[in-house]
């Protein structure tokens, strides 16, 4: 069955998301694009915030988020308790992210890393398995507050 991905950002985060989504698409995912659709200025909350409850209610599998830092968007994704939006610049990050810490939202600085390493960011995230173990001891006091 195909992985169902949400993915957004903004308006620095356009260009490569467009790209990203020709990646999904190689990899037969199934996508679900929560804009922008240029790149015209806008506000990266109102594109995270339906991403981020369609993670959370199953409608995607995973999210990718594209901002000129990152930051924004990693830092209103995780304002939900059932997303772990890990902010990444390398390969080596994104399969941490994702053996570790169970991310189920992948955030990529457009601005700080070139189209080759933002693509496989994607292609790592998407095909690296949480480890569990010793690991979900440490993401079960994640949302404990």
């Amino acid at each position: 069955m195909a992985l169902k991905i949400a993915i957004g950002g903004d308006h620095a985060g356009y260009t490569y998301k467009s790209m990203l989504k020709e990646v999904l698409a190689q990899l037969n995912c199934e996508i679900q694009d929560f804009g922008p659709d240029s790149e015209a200025s806008v506000d990266y909350p109102d594109h995270v915030h339906p991403l981020a409850k369609a993670v959370v209610n199953k409608e995607a599998d995973f999210g990718i988020l594209i901002c000129g830092s990152g930051n924004g968007v990693a830092i209103t994704a995780n304002k939900y308790q059932e997303i772990r939006a890990a902010l990444c610049w390398l390969p080596e990050l994104a399969k941490l992210a994702r053996e570790h810490n169970n991310a189920n939202v992948l955030c990529i600085p457009a601005r700080f890393v070139s189209e080759e390493e933002a693509k496989e960011m994607v292609r790592v995230f998407l095909n690296t398995d949480f480890e569990g173990g010793r690991h979900q001891n440490r993401v079960n006091k994640i949302t404990s507050c």
